[in-house]
């Protein structure tokens, strides 16, 4: 196991004195309150929307805002979600209001005006009670006097984060609790879900109801990561013969090539050129400006064999309207306006400008991959759906298929499209290990912001145990 195992027990030594430190505190210190109006949408909100903020670390001088709305069904009863969006640096509002969460933005072009707000039919509040939580510090609403931020800490205060949580919130002890997220949280996810059984086992208090874990489009181990040109060619992005001349002059490795390798580097080179104007979050969409400042080159996407010119725009633009990222650039608008922080209870002086994604924060990429992670999650039992949409050039279900597969489980049903409304709407199959693996057709990185119907159905049928 070496190093990283070392690192493992010397933060799992850390995490315990910490947890130990605001277990015996008298205080928890947690600030919530009710939102009844937000700026943008009319009328009262037609669900319970609490924000508020939860100090972590052993002087909590980082403090993570979080929204929580209770289950639209039975909250007392439904299943409790902690959601994690990706990045890392991207906020919490992201995944609430693009992919799983009740509310999103009407797409009408920005006047000056607070943009609106519209109800999304298929939100996973409709099962389920969710906490979607700005992590690491510095993301979102979040922050912290420690600039640094890295893998191991967003672990522990995730869990910290958690458990103080329902301290102030003892009615929800009793929920089913599930850990979610997508895309980069499939590298810290599952080590959170350790970290909380762990603390159950050592008898932390609250114990946490934890039943499983859920991950969309997740990066697991980029060091690994040679799917993108199989998914190109699968997907008629480049030629046969290129195909060919890629796997006979490359040997399957796309990422770490010898310098020396020049028939390799210049077929990669070939390859980059033929998918350069392909959005790789969604090759059947158009490549967009994301309305963010070109990000600094990310660890993990170093492992990729192409970069994403959707994700990598070289300067700040704003979208034309018919691009789905022009609701991105409607969310900084909205989430900067003096009204809304006031509406939501952000602290005056917290922070600076909102950012949807945060790609230049001081992050410190710590765990290489989390298979390992996932393999001891399987033998404690815990429940897991991992699912994919299946036009995602970012993170391709080719990718997750094989670690998947790595973890030699055995089939207990195989794979077999799974429908919505009489129609397929993907692809699944389940493992022993009683994890899921399911596509999203249609679907793209991450699948719920393109499929929110397809996904819901899958999400709603996964939470209550029944198959897809």
């Amino acid at each position: 196991m070496g190093k990283l195992s070392c690192n493992y027990y010397l933060n799992e030594i850390l995490l315990l004195l910490t947890v130990l430190l605001f277990h015996f505190s008298s205080q928890p210190a947690t600030c919530g309150f009710i939102v009844k109006c937000l700026p943008g949408f009319q009328g009262p909100l037609p669900f319970v929307l609490e924000t508020g903020y939860v100090g972590v670390g052993e002087t909590e001088d980082t403090q993570l805002f979080y929204y929580f709305i209770e289950s639209e069904n039975n909250p007392r009863d439904d299943p409790l979600v902690l959601w994690l969006t990706g990045g890392p640096g991207c906020s919490a509002l992201s995944g609430l209001v693009f992919e799983i969460g009740p509310l999103g933005f009407q797409s009408q072009e920005y006047n000056g005006s607070v943009p609106n707000l519209v109800l999304r039919p298929n939100s996973w509040t409709k099962v389920s009670s969710i906490i979607f939580v700005d992590l690491p510090a510095g993301t979102g609403f979040s922050y912290s006097r420690t600039l640094q931020q890295g893998d191991w800490k967003a672990i522990h205060h995730a869990h910290q984060f958690l458990r103080k949580w329902l301290i102030d919130h003892p009615g929800f002890v009793s929920n089913k609790v599930y850990i979610g997220g997508d895309s980069y949280s499939g590298i810290p996810l599952p080590v959170v879900v350790e970290e909380i059984s762990n603390g159950n086992e050592a008898g932390f208090q609250p114990r946490i109801n934890l039943q499983g874990y859920l991950l969309g489009n997740p990066v697991t181990n980029p060091p690994k990561a040679n799917y993108g040109i199989p998914f190109a060619h699968g997907m008629g992005l480049i030629s046969d013969e290129l195909y060919e001349s890629l796997q006979r002059n490359c040997g399957g490795e796309y990422v770490n090539v010898d310098p020396r390798n020049v028939n390799c580097i210049r077929d990669i080179q070939y390859f980059q050129k033929c998918t350069s104007g392909i959005n790789g979050v969604h090759i059947l969409e158009p490549v967009c400006e994301f309305a963010l400042r070109k990000p600094v080159e990310i660890s993990w996407r170093r492992s990729f064999a192409y970069k994403t010119r959707a994700v990598l725009e070289s300067h700040l633009a704003v979208p034309t309207l018919n691009c789905r990222t022009y609701t991105y650039y409607l969310c900084g608008h909205w989430a900067n306006d003096p009204d809304v922080r006031k509406a939501l209870g952000i602290r005056e002086g917290s922070i600076g400008k909102w950012q949807r994604c945060d790609y230049g924060m001081n992050y410190k990429y710590e765990i290489p991959g989390s298979l390992e992670y996932h393999m001891n999650l399987s033998r404690k039992g815990y429940r897991s759906l991992i699912y994919s949409g299946d036009h995602d050039m970012i993170v391709p279900f080719l990718d997750t298929q094989a670690w998947i597969r790595s973890l030699n489980y055995s089939i207990v049903d195989d794979w077999r499209p799974w429908r919505t409304n009489g129609q397929v709407a993907g692809y699944t199959r389940s493992y022993s290990n009683r994890m899921t693996f399911a596509t999203v057709k249609g679907g793209g990185h991450t699948a719920p912001e393109y499929r929110p119907e397809e996904c819901f159905a899958m999400f709603s049928r996964w939470i209550s145990d029944r198959p897809l």
